[in-house]
């Protein structure tokens, strides 16, 4: 995606810097005993990413967590140009220290 930083591509997640953050796209791979098998799965990064989101929602008055939003229009300038390929299947997140 032009104009944003590949940081890791993982076996079904990628990870692109977004300076002050990141967006971790969920892409439609397959993941098997640590092998990205050659087909994907249709929407299967959307169905993921949906999932996350709620549960990350649910829980965020428990304990806080990584995602600022999953709405690409929040999203920064250089991403938002890619929004239909981001637009549920992605998170804008926070950067952590380790």
């Amino acid at each position: 995606m032009d104009g944003l930083v590949l940081v890791r591509r993982g076996k079904v997640r990628d990870l692109y810097d977004c300076g002050d953050s990141l967006i971790m796209v969920a892409t439609d791979r397959i993941s098997a005993f640590d092998y990205v098998l050659g087909s994907g799965i249709p929407d299967k990064g959307r169905v993921l990413t949906q999932l996350s989101a709620f549960w990350f929602e649910r829980t965020g008055h428990i304990i806080d967590n990584h995602v600022v939003s999953t709405d690409v229009s929040a999203y920064p300038p250089q991403a938002r140009a890619h929004a239909a390929v981001l637009d549920g299947r992605s998170m804008l997140v926070r950067k952590t220290s380790p």
